[in-house]
């Protein structure tokens, strides 16, 4: 029985530029807070001009609110072969599920970094609309702090690019998915990956959701996400990329106050 992978309030979001800042209600979040976040060596765009001016264009095109999810992918060494073969096959059915959706292609936007000796922003938020899976490889460690740090701050830049477009937004999600435990960087960035996320945990500032592959180090994800962490059977990644397909469909239809029930979990254990 998934005991993690469950919400119980999943509320339509407000304009943030109505909210005050230091507002936050349900589940997800509604407001712009700044979580403060440093450079971490990220791969994005800082030309905060040009981003800006980009962001406007593609939010008067599309004002729908955004569903923002990372997908933050281990692709070190110990993935080779089947295991990235299965995870590229699980982001090809992932992109298929919801593209069926007309509201959720227009609503979820999704973003990919990969930790395989270093970490990479392969791709920047883009609704399912415009998005193409790329095809990952595997090599290197696995710089699992500086992921999630990464993954923070490309949140905190997309957050300011919703308000200074007036677009509503749910609470983030971040999706881990590793097979091993940190390696190839210093145990103080993992130490303040780990307190970082949890202080935005409890702010609402997102919502994370880690899945171990055989192998991972179970214990330690524990340790990373507030809820439990899941294990995959064997390498049912089309499978889990459907689950996570269909809770965004569910996230993208709801209503402020509605209460949203995630589909269940079969491909995963506690």
């Amino acid at each position: 029985m998934d005991r993690g992978f469950h919400s119980n309030a999943l509320p339509m979001p407000r304009n943030p530029l109505k909210t005050r800042p230091e507002l936050q209600t349900g589940t997800y979040v509604t407001t712009m807070t700044d979580s403060g976040g440093a450079n971490h060596g990220n791969t994005f765009d800082r030309d905060w001009g040009e981003q800006l001016f980009q962001a406007g264009l593609e939010f008067a095109e599309n004002p729908e609110p955004r569903c923002p999810c990372i997908l933050l992918l281990d692709t070190s060494r110990s993935m080779e072969n089947k295991p990235i073969a299965a995870l590229n096959e699980g982001l090809q059915a992932f992109r298929i599920e919801l593209l069926k959706d007309p509201l959720a292609k227009q609503r979820v936007e999704i973003a990919i970094i990969t930790f395989g000796g270093t970490v990479r922003v392969i791709q920047n938020f883009i609704t399912v609309d415009t998005f193409t899976p790329p095809l990952l490889t595997a090599s290197g460690q696995t710089p699992m702090g500086t992921a999630i740090l990464t993954a923070l701050d490309l949140l905190d830049a997309r957050k300011a690019q919703y308000l200074a477009n007036g677009i509503a937004y749910y609470r983030p999600w971040i999706f881990l998915i590793t097979d091993g435990a940190p390696k190839g960087e210093d145990l103080e960035i993992t130490r303040q990956a780990v307190q970082r996320l949890r202080a935005d945990e409890t702010a609402k500032k997102v919502a994370l959701f880690a899945v171990g592959v055989e192998g991972a180090n179970m214990k330690l994800l524990a340790k990373v996400s507030v809820r439990p962490p899941l294990k995959l059977k064997g390498l049912r990644f089309v499978d889990m990329f459907v689950w996570l397909s269909k809770s965004a469909e569910r996230v993208a239809h709801s209503q402020e106050g509605e209460q949203v029930a995630l589909p269940p979990v079969d491909w995963g254990t506690v």
